[in-house]
């Protein structure tokens, strides 16, 4: 009798990640170089490169009120103080250096509806410097957010609507005009770059000759860090690449770094560098609110085909003198200036937001408003007379998906009495995929051949050659970690559902990104091919062993390494059930034996549950045979074979 079961285990779940306030910060400490010698008299005098005056910053900008919003930046400086000063930790460096590109933005540049939150033509804020969380949260609470002061001053606590870095609305934090989970430097402005990219796709999909439904545009805060990190060479190269002159990237260019000043680590010319990608760049004063807002403009009207980078000179730390300019501002050193700093900006209470800041953005959210229901009017218009399209993107609003049950029932048996490769029986299914679920998108970091998922029929996505803005195949090239993060933007913009695909050996290249995008519970898909030792002749560079293991220790990302045909239907079909978290498919490189024995429904029902019997004992039970993916067929092998 034979007596050996064989469980064939396919999907693995995970603990849940720890609150954000229990795990340890990355980045607050105090700051290896002493402040105090390098203080200098007066402090503005820490600007390494003073800009040049330029036509952008000697014009007044039409409509805004430099008063208002200079009192208005102060009390966001005042916000941050406080908040940091009651939490003990966090970065007051950005939230003071850039208050006055925060004023412009929520004030007199993002097209957005605090009231609505998660309205659809809204412009995207990604603040990349996570760290400088408390300019996010200030920015959001001054403009009318539902963020009240007691979330303000909850900073950095648990269950708090604020913490330490910005959490995309999950399970944890559902906290209003967060655009995107950011933390690890560089992130966030290949995010935007997705957000960007999903922007542009949007346009191309629903608006028509007689109504833009879609024009908005996607900007992102960053510093010296996010830049050095490689990341941001990557979505920079993309970026420009494929023409996303919606994307605005703020660098908040202060020549200072955590450890020291920024020359002591860099000493390129960042803005010539982003030229030479193809962006469109200029630097002004970041804290010359004029020139904010009149270059801010200039980019949203510009439609020139590169993306724009906004080069801010600014002071970190500024309005505490004793740090303000020097790498003393990153952390929370400044703290015990904080009461002589405040009085010297006119503040004289705790938390101090004036009735008069209050009542400005008062008017600036009638003014959007007025915006706002305009828009819905086009909406309406446009709704009427594309029915079609308006019933394809009330689909795509919602998420909706079909059923595990419907998607078994449209795919048809893959390979019977055939053996494939894992890989080329998920080129037969993606395809089904993609005309189950239209907002399904698939790219590849150069290896849509190798890896077999290429969406017939779906054209493919950016600008040139065959290329169009709603292309549902992305040629990311060489670029694994850009992949990755713009995958995440495409997924924080909310409408469609990507996929990305490289060998399973360099997907250590996108493993920060494949952790956000866990945390941030974004229903992104990862195809990994090429998954053993089956990869053989190219050796132990491209063998990966360990791979798989150290993914399935990522807290809420699904691994899952079918075994046959019809385990990769299982699997395609559960990434695509999946709404609150990534999948990542480990598929092989070589033909894997057909699980014939087994029927059909039971291998394609068994991902959905993770593991099944696909042998049962028939006497009594001495042995059990756990195996996944290509090792499946020798243990269905060992476990038929004659015993003594």
């Amino acid at each position: 009798a034979m007596r050996t079961a064989v469980l064939i285990a396919c999907l693995t779940g995970a603990a849940a990640f720890a609150p954000s306030s229990f795990l340890p910060s990355t980045r607050v400490r105090a700051p290896v170089q002493a402040a105090a010698p390098r203080l200098r008299t007066p402090v503005d005098a820490r600007r390494a490169r003073p800009v040049a005056a330029s036509s952008v910053r000697m014009q007044t900008a039409t409509g805004v009120d430099i008063a208002a919003l200079t009192r208005a930046a102060n009390e966001a400086r005042g916000l941050a103080m406080d908040s940091i000063a009651a939490a003990k930790s966090g970065h007051l460096g950005l939230p003071l250096g850039c208050a006055e590109i925060g004023a412009v933005l929520y004030s007199d540049f993002l097209q957005h509806n605090p009231k609505d939150p998660q309205w659809l033509n809204r412009d995207r804020f990604v603040l990349s410097g996570g760290h400088g969380s408390m300019f996010l949260y200030s920015w959001l609470h001054i403009s009318g957010y539902d963020l009240p002061m007691k979330e303000v001053k909850n900073f950095r606590q648990h269950h708090s609507m604020t913490p330490g870095h910005p959490e995309f609305p999950n399970s944890e934090h559902n906290t209003p005009g967060i655009e995107a989970t950011t933390g690890p430097l560089g992130q966030g402005v290949v995010n935007a770059a997705g957000i960007a990219a999903a922007q542009k796709m949007e346009q191309a999909m629903f608006n028509t000759k007689d109504h833009t439904l879609f024009d908005s545009v996607t900007v992102a805060l960053c510093g010296d860090g996010c830049l050095q990190e490689g990341v941001s060479a990557e979505g920079a190269a993309f970026a420009a690449h494929e023409g996303l002159d919606n994307l605005i990237i703020v660098y908040d260019s202060n020549d200072v770094t955590l450890d020291k000043m920024a020359e002591y680590t860099q000493s390129e010319d960042t803005a010539a560098r982003y030229t030479a990608y193809g962006w469109e760049v200029v630097t002004i004063d970041g804290h010359d609110i004029n020139a904010v807002k009149n270059t801010l403009d200039k980019f949203r009207a510009s439609k020139n085909g590169k993306p724009k980078l906004l080069v801010c000179k600014t002071i970190i730390g500024k309005g505490i003198d004793e740090v303000a300019g020097t790498n003393a501002a990153h952390g929370e050193a400044g703290v015990k200036y904080v009461t002589e700093a405040k009085k010297k900006l006119g503040l004289t209470e705790p938390w101090q937001v004036s009735q008069d800041t209050y009542k400005y953005f008062e008017g600036v959210q009638k003014r959007l408003s007025s915006k706002y229901d305009a828009w819905k009017q086009t909406y309406n218009n446009w709704k009427s007379a594309n029915a079609d399209k308006a019933k394809l993107l009330e689909m795509l609003q919602k998420k909706h998906t079909p059923s595990a049950a419907d998607m078994f029932k449209a795919i048809p048996e893959i390979s019977k009495g055939k053996d494939i490769a894992t890989r080329e029986a998920g080129s037969i299914v993606i395809n089904h995929i993609s005309d189950l679920v239209p907002q399904f998108l698939s790219g590849s970091a150069d290896l849509h051949g190798s890896n077999k998922n290429y969406i017939k029929n779906g054209g493919n996505f950016g600008r040139g050659f065959d290329k169009t803005y709603a292309g549902k195949n992305f040629y990311f090239g060489i670029r694994e970690h850009g992949m990755g993060a713009i995958m995440n933007g495409i997924a924080f913009h909310g409408l469609f559902r990507p996929s990305g695909a490289t060998f399973l050996v360099f997907v250590d290249y996108m493993r920060a990104s494949i952790r956000v995008a866990s945390l941030a519970e974004l229903p992104c898909t990862y195809i990994l091919t090429h998954d053993s030792i089956g990869v053989g002749e190219d050796g132990p560079t491209h063998q990966p062993v360990e791979t798989t293991a150290s993914l399935r220790v990522i807290p809420n990302l699904d691994v899952i390494r079918p075994a046959d045909p019809e385990e990769t239907v299982g699997a395609y079909v559960h990434s695509q059930q999946r709404k609150d978290g990534p999948t990542a498919l480990i598929l092989t490189r070589q033909n894997v034996k057909t699980l014939d024995s087994v029927p059909v429904q039971t291998r394609r029902e068994g991902v959905l549950k993770g593991a099944y019997v696909a042998r049962k004992e028939s006497g009594d039970l001495k042995l059990i045979i756990l195996a996944a993916g290509s090792e499946v067929q020798h243990a269905m092998a060992g476990a038929a074979a004659p015993r003594r």
